[in-house]
C-alpha cells in the first residue's frame, strides 16, 4: 500500500480539504485509440476528443505529468490520438505486451509509482475496461483515484451508467473535465487565468460566447468614452 502525503493545496479556511491537489496529481490517459473511437455511442466523439485536449492542455500549464499507453496500437485498435502529444510533449508513452488492463504491465505501474505522486486522474476508452480495470486495482494499491467521465467513452449507455455504479462502489470517484478544470484552477488570482479561461470555452463552448460578448461589450465601452 502507497502513503498519500499531506496535501499542500489546503488554505487557512480549509478549502481544498475535499479537493484534488495539483502537485499531487498525475494524469494517465489510456487507449484513446482511433479504432477504438468508433466504438463509443455514450458521448459524440468530436466532445471526447475535444475534452481529452483540454486535459492535455491544462496538465502542460499546470506542469501536471502524464502518462500515456496503449495495449496493441500495432492492431485494429489504432494509434493513439495526435492531440495528446501535441499538447502535452511531455507526456510519457508506456508500451503494453496486449495486457487489456494497464496495470497488469509492470513498466506502466512503476512508471506510475516513479512519478512519487499518489492521486491518480485517469480518462479512457473504453471506460468500462481500459479505465475502470486500472482503476480499480490502483485504488486498491492505495492511490486516491478520478476518473473523467467525459473524457472517456464506452459502446453504450448501459455500459456507461454501469460503469459509474461500478467506480463509485469501487471508491473510485467519478468527475467530468469541467470539474476537473475548476478543481485544478481554484483561483483566478493567478497568473494564468486568461489562458486557464481559454480552457474553459472548450469543455463549454457556450461559456467561451459569453466571454466574447463580455469583452466586445467592454471594448464597446472603452469606444465610447
Amino acid at each position: 500500500m502507497t502513503t498519500k502525503p499531506p496535501k499542500t493545496s489546503i488554505l487557512p479556511s480549509g478549502g481544498g480539504v475535499a479537493l484534488l491537489d495539483p502537485s499531487d496529481a498525475v494524469i494517465l490517459l489510456l487507449d484513446h485509440q482511433s479504432g477504438l473511437f468508433q466504438t463509443v455511442k455514450d458521448i459524440p466523439v468530436a466532445d471526447l476528443r475535444r475534452n481529452v485536449e483540454m486535459i492535455a492542455k491544462l496538465a502542460t500549464l499546470l506542469h501536471i505529468p502524464v502518462i500515456t499507453t496503449a495495449s496493441e496500437p500495432n492492431g485494429t485498435n489504432g494509434p493513439l490520438m495526435p492531440e495528446i502529444e501535441q499538447y502535452a510533449p511531455h507526456a510519457v508513452y508506456v508500451p503494453r505486451k496486449g495486457e487489456v488492463n494497464a496495470w497488469d504491465n509492470d513498466d506502466f505501474v512503476n512508471t506510475v509509482a516513479a512519478t512519487g505522486r499518489k492521486t491518480l486522474i485517469m480518462a479512457g476508452v473504453w471506460t468500462s475496461v481500459c479505465v475502470m480495470f486500472p482503476a480499480l486495482d490502483a485504488r486498491a494499491a492505495g492511490y486516491d483515484v478520478y476518473a473523467v467521465i467525459d473524457a472517456s467513452g464506452d459502446p453504450s449507455e448501459i455500459a456507461s451508467r454501469t460503469s459509474l455504479s461500478r467506480f463509485v462502489q469501487g471508491d473510485v470517484i467519478p468527475t467530468t473535465t469541467n470539474a476537473l478544470l475548476s478543481e485544478l484552477h481554484r483561483t483566478w488570482a493567478r497568473p494564468e487565468a486568461a489562458e486557464l479561461g481559454i480552457l474553459y470555452g472548450l469543455v463549454a463552448p457556450n461559456y467561451a460566447a459569453v466571454a466574447e460578448s463580455y469583452a466586445r461589450a467592454q471594448q464597446a465601452a472603452r469606444s465610447s468614452n
